[in-house]
This record gives structure tokens, C-alpha cells and sequence, in this order.
């Protein structure tokens, strides 16, 4: 089996449709990404006339694949990176204890 790796993407809506202007690298772990997405703030109801998404993204060799998305606020866009940096932070440095 090839190697897999897990993004968030942060995205916004411009004229050409949704272009990813961000990303957190989370790692290898399926459960730890998952759980720090659904910790995020926003909505899983999409609604195109959102600006804002973040798209939790699961890479398999290179091949990229969206698991989940949520729209959200600026509001709360800034709340999320709080939390995956924070939750990213905890889990970097938890393992090296």
C-alpha cells in the first residue's frame, strides 16, 4: 500500500469557482485528522453562496481525494486555524515525550 497523507484546505470562492489559497499538513493519521475536523466550527450543509470552505482531503500516493467538506465565516475560519495549530502542536509534541 502507498503512502497517505491528510490535508485541511482552505478555500475561497473567486470568479473562476473555489481556489485553495492554504493548507495544514496533518499528518498520516486518519483518526487524528478526522477528529480535529469534525471539531471545526461551520456548516456541512454547503451552500454556494459561502465564500469560505475547508476541505479535509485524504492523499494516497500523490492522488488526492475530499473526504469532507465545511463552509464557514471569517469568523470562524480564524477559530479553526486556532484550533488545528493548536491541536497540531499537541500531537507533534506528544510524541516526541
Amino acid at each position: 500500500m502507498g503512502q497517505t497523507t491528510f490535508n485541511i484546505r482552505l478555500n475561497i470562492k473567486t470568479c473562476n469557482g473555489f481556489e485553495c489559497f492554504g493548507k495544514f499538513f496533518l499528518g498520516n493519521k486518519r483518526e487524528f485528522a478526522t477528529a480535529i475536523f469534525d471539531q471545526l466550527k461551520g456548516t456541512k450543509n454547503i451552500d454556494f453562496k459561502n465564500i469560505l470552505q475547508l476541505d479535509l482531503v485524504e492523499s494516497i500516493n500523490g492522488l488526492p481525494a475530499s473526504i469532507q467538506v465545511i463552509s464557514c465565516s471569517l469568523e470562524e475560519l480564524a477559530e479553526n486555524c486556532k484550533l488545528i495549530t493548536k491541536e497540531t502542536f499537541r500531537d507533534i509534541n506528544l510524541k516526541e515525550i
